[in-house]
């Protein structure tokens, strides 16, 4: 029989503040990662002697509940009996606004990467696979075996903004479906034909930004980078950022009957082609700026152009904007049959291979041998970016020192003036690259495979000497003094009960003492709080019961699993309306979830009518409660903290 993990995905949920305090929910190998509004509310002292739990960790802005093996069941379950949304940011702007930098840049990358880690680890080596036989001269057109390998590892990479766009909704709180539109048209096959034939005119023309146009879009014109938007990150990144704007600009002046597809059918029509307009070509041009830079930096040093190429290379890619170095590298080969400027970036990946073997060597976690051990092997060949997403980056240090070995590399080309013949190959196997057209290994072919080594050694010994990560040690230093812990577990903190209420919609607080109504303001129907409503729907502040719904539909009591009696009045005397301006979307008795719709009331005509748009919303049993604690904030948005009763 299957084990049943509701009981413990509960308690978590109850112990960290309540399924309205975690802004963000995903989960590794072994733990579950909140990203909390307010750590304060989360016990962890409970939690880390709840049984089932190995540790609690506080790092890197998460709260992180590591559980060993069984955390896929767990999550799974935190899903099933909550409302919470998995990989979902409820409130990102609360919590993004408190950290650094560097935290939510890293909290962005790894958002959106982590998801697809293994996967992109799995194509990575099937790619190296395929790049092994074409040093024996296999290919597409004289290989059945080669074509079809290639379709598998390739296809992932191919169409990898599909896959971006997905995990990037999620963390930019989007719908995945209509971000997946979008995505989709931006590696819509035949996008990229309308480049063939004769160009209509260009644009800039006599610039290093010159574009030829082929079409237009009501005058304006369609500009794409070679090869269409295959393969690409950032362009796709900005596109799903922007989307979600746009459609939570809709969600708020459409009409809520009919906004489930009104809105979407804006969102895409409006975000895809400004995608394919704007922001695309200004992604492209972004990455030829980079390439300016860097070749001025070339004239003026090899070496420095090396070490500058060689240690940011990593970084380049990540943002897409390497490309703006290929079109000067592929231009030198076609008139001089071989380029210095590529050359540089070789070493990259083996900056990241130094590093990775280190840690899968000092490190003994299951997580890293996991994400390592695979990583490794597809840095040989080239693909870094599973290494990085899945460890470098989240442990920060050691992606700098894969930065330094690279770029030391880079410096060594770079004095050597090491140049490439011809573009093809990933990692160890762009080595025949630089033998000569005439099949001859000469220094240049040494120096090469002598800058492969040093990165790798450089790296490899720089992160020995280094200390280990404190994202790999926690587990184990920790999982044994909680265990000890387990047995002494008071009963008393397994009984303490707190309830985490959301506000039910947008609006202005102030204080209940300072509503018109007496009734209200002296407490005598419970103590609360007052929203001055800046939209016209009402949702469920938490899972609850409707225990009443005023027939005119103005007023709505609700009572929570924890017994928490909370009454929504919509504005003062608006029963005087008699129903009208009110839509009743529930019934009573009905079982509602958090942030759900209850009541749709028209604003506007209820100020016109000249009816205050005060909405109290009040615990009407709060003698049962041992304290309600209600926010400071100045102003809600529906799913934000409201207030806390404490049992």
């Amino acid at each position: 029989m299957a084990k049943n993990y509701n009981k413990l995905a509960k308690e978590i949920i109850e112990h960290v503040g309540g399924e309205h305090n975690v802004e963000q929910l995903q989960h590794c190998v072994t733990r579950l990662r909140f990203y909390l509004k307010d750590e304060s509310k989360a016990d962890t002292e409970y939690l880390k002697n709840l049984a089932g739990i190995v540790t609690v960790i506080e790092a890197s802005g998460q709260y992180q509940v590591v559980i060993g093996n069984e955390v896929g069941e767990v999550y799974e379950a935190i899903l099933n009996i909550s409302n919470i949304d998995g990989e979902h940011t409820v409130s990102g702007e609360h919590k993004q606004g408190k950290r650094k930098l560097l935290d939510k840049f890293i909290d962005l990358i790894s958002s959106i990467f982590q998801p697809f880690i293994v996967l992109l680890s799995a194509t990575g080596m099937i790619k190296g696979i395929v790049a092994l036989l074409g040093v024996f001269g296999l290919d597409e057109t004289n290989s059945g075996f080669y074509a079809v390998l290639n379709a598998v590892g390739d296809g992932f990479f191919q169409f990898l903004p599909v896959v971006i766009a997905l995990t990037a909704a999620k963390k930019f709180r989007m719908n995945i479906y209509s971000a997946l539109a979008i995505a989709f048209a931006l590696v819509y096959p035949s996008l990229s034909d309308i480049t063939a034939g004769q160009p209509l005119y260009t644009l800039f023309a006599g610039t290093h930004f010159s574009a030829d146009v082929f079409t237009t879009f009501l005058g304006i014109p369609v500009l794409l980078p070679p090869g269409g938007y295959y393969s690409t990150v950032i362009p796709v990144i900005l596109a799903i950022w922007f989307g979600a704007k746009v459609e939570r600009g809709f969600k708020k002046i459409i009409p809520t009957v009919i906004h489930s597809f009104l809105t979407p059918f804006f969102t895409v029509l409006v975000t895809a082609t400004m995608a394919i307009l704007f922001i695309g070509p200004i992604a492209t041009w972004s990455a030829d700026l980079i390439g300016l830079v860097f070749m001025g930096i070339y004239k003026l040093s090899p070496v420095i152009f090396g070490a500058l190429v060689g240690g940011l290379w990593q970084l380049l890619v990540m943002f897409g904007l390497h490309w703006g170095l290929a079109p000067i590298g592929i231009l030198q080969i076609s008139e001089q049959g071989f380029t210095p400027i590529l050359s540089n970036s070789g070493s990259a990946s083996f900056g990241v291979l130094g590093v990775l073997l280190a840690l899968i060597i000092k490190n003994k976690t299951k997580k890293v041998r996991d994400i390592g051990i695979p990583a490794t092997i597809a840095s040989i060949f080239g693909v870094t970016e599973p290494g990085i997403y899945g460890l470098l980056l989240p442990m920060k240090k050691p992606f700098v020192v894969a930065l330094i070995s690279s770029a030391i590399g880079g410096a060594y080309t770079g004095f050597f003036d090491v140049v490439v013949y011809r573009i093809g190959g990933f990692g160890i196997f762009t080595l025949t690259n630089y033998i000569t057209d005439d099949g001859q290994l000469t220094m240049n072919f040494w120096h090469r495979v002598i800058s492969f080594i040093l990165v790798t050694l450089i790296a490899f010994v720089i992160q020995m000497f280094m200390k280990t990560p404190q994202l790999d040690t926690s587990i184990e230093k920790s999982e044994e003094k909680n265990k000890k812990q387990l047995a002494g577990n008071s009963e008393l903190e397994k009984t303490r009960k707190q309830e985490i209420i959301a506000s039910p919609l947008d609006g202005k607080l102030k204080n209940l003492s300072e509503i018109e109504d007496k009734t209200f303001a002296s407490g005598a129907m419970g103590k609360g709080i007052v929203i001055v409503p800046d939209e016209d729907m009402i949702c469920a502040p938490a899972n609850a019961t409707v225990s009443m719904i005023a027939k005119t539909g103005h007023a709505i009591s609700l009572t929570t699993g924890l017994g928490t009696e909370i009454l929504i009045h919509i504005g003062l005397n608006t029963v005087e309306l008699k129903g009208k301006g009110f839509e009743k979307l529930v019934r009573k008795g009905d079982k509602v979830l958090a942030g759900q719709p209850l009541i749709h009331f028209d604003l506007a005509k209820i100020k016109q009518m000249g009816y205050s748009l005060d909405i109290p919303v009040v615990v009407t049993n709060a003698n049962d409660a041992t304290e309600i604690v209600f926010s400071d904030e100045s102003h809600v948005e529906h799913g934000d903290y409201l207030f806390t009763a404490m049992k």
